[in-house]
């Protein structure tokens, strides 16, 4: 077993009327109900339709596992006491952001007061995964490495075809509506955390931020925990999805690091072509065709995800991952959450019939 390479996994979710399958706020009543049983691990969000639970620091991605599904469970059951139902998706397929309450908070009032509609229009549910390394300057270099691999890693979790009752076309409209904000995207490369520090320091002088929790890159060094955090993904349907997900993650993070620690270090891309492969990854989700940057060609997702397997199968039985990454294979025979989204929503074009359906997904092999 690996020392390193810690798991704690956060994921967002919808609260819903069983009826109008609305979103619908709990008025913190799942938030301090779910403090008694959860603690930490259970948080509000800005708008009040948004539950957040986030595990412990797990040992590994069995630990992580059940963690996960116990969590979702949980918040299940809370909801269920409150009158509601608990959704996984990146967007709600049809309620208006407009329309929906801001948690009374001083940080969500000064992020308001800064962003404005940006802000309020930020009624998005996602998947982070962090994964512990304890040396800054070597998470520094793992995050320059891991960036080229993130458009795979998204097209896996992509679950928000659907904003304000509209098929969007994109199989992540969750990304998009992020892109608004500042600091988001692919990070560019730093040389080390002293340029990477230089950088933080100079948003803070000059009032661009006021905390480096500001900084909401895809990928970042958290500015409180010795974490590599992945913030790319959507939140997807199931526990399986995310745990495949975070399991692919951590192999990479462990991958990356031991061929750093033999002196090996991959080739970095820049990150406007990086971000074609994140837009075709949105767009398209694992139908889509990125781009091979070695080959200079385009490639199919499923031969892309092939050659990440191959890349991390080296370290999966050390991380005793080998099951759970595996789980990969199920999203590219059965879809993603957005496919499979787009295929109830077809049969009827029926959005309750859709959210029934998304409720059940979120419960899954719970």
């Amino acid at each position: 077993m690996y020392s390193n390479y810690t798991i704690g996994i956060e994921e967002e979710f919808q609260t819903i009327d069983p009826k109008s399958k609305e979103l619908k706020s709990h008025m913190s009543e799942i938030i301090e109900n779910g403090k008694v049983i959860l603690q930490e691990r259970i948080k509000q969000e800005m708008h009040q339709s948004v539950v957040e639970t986030g595990t412990s620091i797990c040992n590994n991605i069995k630990e992580a596992y059940d963690e996960v599904r116990y969590l979702r469970q949980i918040v299940i059951d809370l909801a269920k006491n409150q009158n509601l139902e608990i959704v996984a998706a990146g967007t709600h397929p049809f309620s208006d952001w407009q329309s929906q309450l801001i948690t009374k908070d001083d940080h969500y009032d000064n992020l308001i007061n800064e962003m404005r509609d940006i802000a309020r229009g930020n009624l998005i549910f996602g998947l982070h995964v962090h994964i512990g390394i304890e040396d800054r300057s070597e998470s520094m270099q793992i995050i320059n490495q891991m960036r080229s691999f993130l458009p795979e890693i998204f097209g896996l979790s992509v679950n928000s075809p659907f904003w304000c009752g509209r098929n969007t076309g994109f199989k992540s409209y969750r990304s998009k509506i992020f892109d608004k904000f500042p600091r988001t995207g692919i990070p560019e490369t730093y040389q080390n955390t002293q340029e990477y520090d230089k950088y933080v320091d100079l948003l803070l002088k000059t009032n661009c931020i006021d905390n480096p929790k500001k900084i909401w890159w895809d990928i970042r060094l958290h500015p409180i925990y010795p974490t590599i955090e992945v913030r790319i993904c959507d939140v997807p349907l199931s526990s399986e999805e995310t745990i495949c997900i975070a399991a692919i993650i951590q192999a990479l993070v462990a991958k990356i690091h031991k061929l750093n620690k033999k002196g090996i270090y991959l080739n970095t891309q820049s990150r406007v072509l990086l971000n074609e492969n994140k837009w075709r990854a949105a767009r398209y989700g694992i139908n889509a065709k990125l781009i091979d940057f070695e080959k200079e060609n385009e490639d199919l997702f499923s031969s892309k995800i092939k050659d990440l397997l191959n890349f991390i199968e080296d370290v999966l039985p050390q991380l005793d991952s080998v099951e759970e990454v595996m789980l990969v294979h199920n999203i590219l025979n059965k879809g993603t959450g957005a496919d499979k989204q787009l295929e109830v929503y077809e049969k009827n074009e029926d959005f309750i019939e859709l959210l029934n359906f998304m409720v059940k997904e979120t419960a899954k092999g719970l």
